[in-house]
């Protein structure tokens, strides 16, 4: 007979998943969002110039640091809007610092699709009693 995986190792399967496909997050769920203010800046670069793997690794922090419910779509709905918010904060970083007219272009659709998505992942934790992180700017 097959056993079929409990929730916490399902819960702890999308956590490692969303880690592998997206070190991109950014923004726990206890703290308001910081824009990029420190986050992913590396003294070492020219003046405000992002620095792509500090960004990376801090959002990986910041997911990991989300505690899990056990409740397999709050779970999964607090840590996407995690890694949604990362994925528009290096877009923003993008706009700022990018030349590229196509990566700018991408950079600006991903917050626009990002920003959307993130108001229906706050719209389904609000109905399931959970209160949303700060709104994505």
């Amino acid at each position: 007979m097959k056993k079929f995986p409990t929730s916490h190792s399902l819960t702890a399967a999308a956590f490692v998943a969303c880690s592998l496909l997206s070190p991109l997050s950014v923004q726990a769920q206890t703290a308001p969002h910081s824009g990029m203010k420190g986050a992913g800046m590396d003294q070492s670069m020219p003046q405000g110039k992002m620095d792509m793997k500090a960004m990376m690794k801090e959002n990986s922090d910041k997911m990991a640091s989300v505690p899990m419910s056990g409740n397999p779509d709050v779970d999964f709905a607090q840590m996407m809007r995690v890694h949604h918010q990362g994925a528009i904060d290096m877009a923003q970083a993008q706009l700022r610092d990018g030349k590229d007219p196509k990566m700018l272009k991408m950079a600006k659709d991903i917050v626009a699709a990002q920003k959307k998505e993130i108001a229906e992942l706050d719209a389904f934790l609000a109905r399931s009693g959970k209160t949303p992180a700060a709104p994505a700017k």
